[in-house]
């Protein structure tokens, strides 16, 4: 049975982030597959890369020997046959916490040699998820964030493994509009997008978390 590692980097745990992950879990596990799941928010304190260049060592190579919350994490998608990993839009970049996790992936298996440029052996497929209040024009080829997304596909696909895209934009931040004073959003349109929209991505979540397991 292939093992699947899903990845929650937004702080709501029943929110759009964690729904689109939990569609695409649901998906490889009526593929097979087994998940492993983890809510960053959850786990012990953490950083980012510190720089300690343990990674570059001959006897680390490839392996991160910071020992934080993050720890359990990187030893379960070193070993795992794919990874589902979601964010939110935060400020035009992913969450703080994805970031650090991102740094920590990346950057022990660049090798800062000629001859190769990873030190990962074992590549597995990605499905890389991200929900955002910005419009659905936002991310195509001339939006203002198609950049963000093309960084990390790239960053994926050269670290990690072949990466799947999945957009979930024009999103529903809360339920209780009227208690903002939110003159930007109509309301009435969010909602209803959330009903007839969101659930068209979830259905696209669900159908990359089935791939992942097949291919």
């Amino acid at each position: 049975m292939k093992r699947i590692v899903a990845v929650n980097a937004g702080p709501r745990k029943k929110w759009n982030t964690a729904q689109m992950i939990a569609a695409a879990c649901e998906g490889a596990k009526e593929a097979g597959a087994q998940i492993e799941y983890f809510d960053l928010f959850d786990l012990d304190k953490f950083t980012g890369c510190i720089s300690c260049f343990g990674c570059k060592l001959e006897k680390n190579l490839g392996h991160c020997i910071c020992k934080d919350g993050l720890t359990q994490v990187l030893e379960a998608i070193r070993t795992a046959d794919g990874l589902i990993i979601g964010t939110p839009n935060y400020l035009s970049e992913g969450t703080a916490s994805f970031r650090a996790l991102i740094e920590r992936i990346i950057f022990q298996y660049i090798t800062y040699k000629s001859e190769i440029d990873s030190y990962n052996t074992h590549p597995i497929p990605v499905v890389f998820i991200m929900t955002s209040n910005a419009p659905d024009e936002a991310y195509e080829p001339d939006g203002y964030y198609h950049a963000l997304i093309k960084k990390y596909e790239e960053m994926f696909n050269s670290f990690v493994g072949p990466t799947t895209v999945i957009i979930a934009a024009g999103t529903k931040q809360v339920n209780d509009y009227p208690r903002y004073n939110w003159t930007r959003f109509d309301a009435e349109a969010r909602i209803e997008r959330h009903e007839t929209v969101f659930p068209q991505r979830l259905e696209c979540a669900r159908k990359a978390g089935a791939s992942i397991v097949k291919d």
